[in-house]
């Protein structure tokens, strides 16, 4: 099988700043790295490609070319002009890249590096957890458009901030900055840019370190569990749990911490 992280990509830049840990630059800086639809099948094609195989890869570190933008949306430059066919066809690229990066069975940390607008906003939305440098602004800008968002937007707002600010932010299109986003619950920390990369890498690598098949159970069991009542949750976990019980890394794990000393996980 072809490892999606040994090519190269037009849109995208790959990197290994860790053992075990990818880092995802999108490399557009010259359109505030916009969404164009060689951008939505770079991404789409990687990020689906971890659903067959991990590659080596414990965790992700997803970001943006430059200090001035993560990803600011759709391309529009490009969609002008577009007919009606040629939009939907172009949206649903967008649709399935989006799940790939929710389905994604690793972690993937979102490092917001500047302006997530629109898409960018919904990609942030996308991955597991984000954090943002403190110059970062988010918005949701389709119904100034005359769109809405649709590539996500309206389901992982809601589940990030809840329902009435979610609404708040979608239907005003306004902006907000990283440190709303945090005390919103979109982002889990701020940072001075220059520490961002780090910060995310420094979490990915911890990430990495684990256990990944408990990782990727655990991560699992929390995105499939709410959708589920609470008692279908339990019932759901415990059968991830179970997953766990035959492995090598549940052996090691425990002998470590009885030998002292660091476990060696091997995803098996």
């Amino acid at each position: 099988m072809t490892d999606p992280t040994a090519r190269s990509y037009e849109t995208l830049l790959i990197d290994r700043p860790a053992a075990h840990v990818l880092q995802v630059t999108m490399n557009r800086p010259a359109a505030a790295n916009a969404l164009n639809t060689q951008m939505g099948l770079d991404l789409m094609e990687l990020f689906e490609a971890f659903q067959l195989a991990d590659h080596g890869i414990r965790a992700i570190v997803l970001t943006g070319a430059g200090e001035r933008a993560f990803c600011a949306g759709g391309d529009l430059v490009e969609r002008r002009g577009m007919t009606d066919e040629a939009w939907q066809a172009q949206h649903a690229i967008f649709e399935r890249m989006v799940r790939a990066l929710v389905n994604c069975p690793v972690p993937i940390i979102a490092a917001v590096n500047g302006a997530a607008y629109g898409g960018g906003c919904e990609i942030t939305g996308a991955c597991d957890f984000a954090y943002a440098a403190r110059h970062a602004r988010f918005a949701l800008t389709e119904v100034t458009l005359g769109i809405m968002p649709g590539a996500g937007g309206t389901q992982t707002l809601a589940r990030a901030v809840g329902v009435r600010r979610a609404k708040e932010v979608i239907l005003t299109g306004l902006p907000f900055g990283a440190e709303e986003a945090a005390a919103w619950g979109l982002v889990n920390r701020v940072t001075e840019g220059g520490e961002l990369l780090a910060a995310a890498v420094a979490t990915a690598t911890r990430i990495a370190g684990n256990a990944p098949i408990s990782v990727r159970q655990a991560k699992q069991a929390i995105q499939r569990g709410l959708d589920m009542s609470l008692g279908d949750g339990l019932a759901y976990e415990i059968e991830a749990y179970n997953r766990m019980i035959p492995t090598e890394d549940r052996r090691e794990g425990i002998n470590a911490f009885n030998e002292k000393r660091p476990a060696r996980f091997q995803g098996r």
